[in-house]
């Protein structure tokens, strides 16, 4: 009688979930009241472009740092926002911290706007306009760091002295920290939350760069996505190692040390890490998916019973979705002989891996042992950081970010996600639960692609946008 029974199960399956995806629907969202501001158009994009002069690149090797350029930036910013020096107590940390704080009427909740003024590198023969020289063209700001991230600096920047100037004072102590090694991952945001920890700072906020508002990057949804970092996976690089006695390669063994090396490769990468489905994760699926079209919502709606599905999906597929849902592994550099006729004495493989939820650099290392199954093979954490706590999305700081976001760029979706790569502000997560990591501009998926990459630049209008959205936050903290 199964034959029987077994049509009907599945009919009311399919009713349970078309059911539930159609009652799946957008969270009711009270309109931002709306405000504007005349801004100085003109002279905001005159200082940035004298800002992106400064050819302020870090290097891990500070020998190789020209300071005298981080100076002139910091001279520069002394002429350009005099307001902001004068009401704001300034100290400088380290060889490139900016940290200043804006005396509020409390001190109890302060808020802390957070960029890096260092950039990386430059190939100037590929770009099609000088990297360093400001140019503005076509309602156009050319040059490295106008998206990553000089366009935040002077961002806040900018907001704080157009409301100085107004006699604005803050409700709340705000904090401006700025750094110039964020790049190379240096030692001045953590030097900069020590001194929060030590004097007993707790930040009630924490913006730093993130996310953006983007388009067509959601399996549905056509609409502009804000997405906001409540979080970002952790990160390490791990080494493989195998050792022999080298010799001709004339007479090899049947498995050299690179064959063997080459195997456990393919062992791990056969056999990816778990499936997770973690808070930012569960969040962002739960407020972009009821914004996706029918067919996306039966399997948002349903991931209890979808989940088995999306993770073969993602293990075929690989992509940003699948480094949503499980720690990833990337091997990325491989050494071996120094000659096409030796056999290697010691040869390597190096993978990046970035960690999700449970999984930390030591227990992501005994997975690696695990899978590549040959004991001969010595394993060597490089370097690690573990996965950041998730910050709330359940008190007066998401509270602010989110109209502030809405009143800039009214027609976007506002959601939380999981960041991929790793931002200055993981550190404030030692103090604070409350770091939010969104980049406050509109970006397509083209501009996405300048950042680190070549011909990088930003809209004038997205620079306004940005100011504004900082007066935003500013105002209602």
């Amino acid at each position: 009688m199964w034959w029987l029974i077994f049509p009907g199960i599945l009919l009311v399956l399919i009713i349970i979930l078309v059911v539930r995806a159609i009652l799946f629907k957008p969270y009711t969202i009270t309109e931002p009241v709306k405000n504007d501001f005349e801004l100085d158009n003109e002279g905001i994009m005159h200082r940035f472009s004298e800002l992106i002069k400064c050819k302020t690149i870090s290097d891990r090797d500070t020998a190789k740092v020209n300071f005298a350029e981080f100076e002139k930036l910091h001279n520069l910013i002394k002429n350009f926002y005099p307001n902001v020096f004068y009401k704001c107590d300034f100290e400088k940390v380290l060889d490139t911290g900016l940290l200043f704080r804006w005396p509020g009427d409390k001190k109890e909740e302060p808020i802390v706007l957070m960029s890096h003024y260092d950039v990386v590198p430059v190939n100037e023969d590929q770009w099609d306009k000088p990297a360093f020289e400001g140019i503005i063209e076509n309602n156009e700001l050319w040059g490295r760091g106008t998206l990553d991230t000089k366009g935040t600096f002077v961002g806040i920047l900018e907001a704080a002295e157009f409301l100085i100037k107004q006699g604005y004072v803050p409700k709340n102590d705000i904090y401006f920290s700025f750094s110039g090694d964020e790049e190379v991952a240096g030692p001045t945001c953590p030097a900069i939350v020590e001194l929060f920890s030590k004097r007993n700072i707790i930040p009630a906020m924490v913006i730093d760069e993130g996310g953006a508002v983007v388009e067509g990057v959601f399996p549905g949804v056509k609409s502009q996505c804000a997405l906001v970092g409540i979080a970002e996976k952790g990160i390490t690089d791990i080494r493989m190692t195998m050792k022999s006695g080298g010799g001709h390669a004339s007479a090899p063994m049947p498995h050299t040390i690179l064959g063997q090396l080459s195997q456990a490769v393919v062992n791990i990468e056969n056999n990816p890490f778990k499936f997770q489905l973690t808070p930012p994760v569960i969040k962002m699926f739960d407020i972009l998916g009821r914004h996706s079209s029918f067919i996306f919502r039966i399997i948002f709606a349903n991931l209890w019973c979808f989940s088995p599905v999306l993770n073969m999906m993602c293990k075929k597929s690989g992509g940003e979705l699948n480094a949503l849902m499980r720690t990833t592994v990337a091997f990325t550099m491989a050494s071996g002989s120094n000659a096409t006729n030796v056999l290697p004495p010691k040869a390597s493989f190096t993978a990046n891996l970035r960690l999700l939820g449970n999984d930390t650099y030591d227990s992501a290392m005994e997975y690696l042992k695990k899978k590549a199954d040959n004991d001969k093979i010595e394993f060597e954490i490089i370097h690690g950081s573990n996965p950041t706590i998730y910050s709330s999305t359940d008190c007066k700081g998401w509270n602010t970010l989110n109209n502030s976001i809405r009143q800039t760029w009214p027609d976007a979706i506002v959601s939380p996600y999981l960041m991929f790569a790793a931002s200055d502000s993981r550190h404030f997560c030692r103090i604070t639960d409350k770091v939010y990591k969104f980049s406050a501009m509109h970006l397509t998926k083209q501009e996405r692609g300048y950042i680190h990459g070549n011909n990088e630049r930003i809209s004038c209008d997205a620079v306004y946008d940005i100011v504004k959205f900082y007066i935003r936050v500013i105002k209602q903290s």
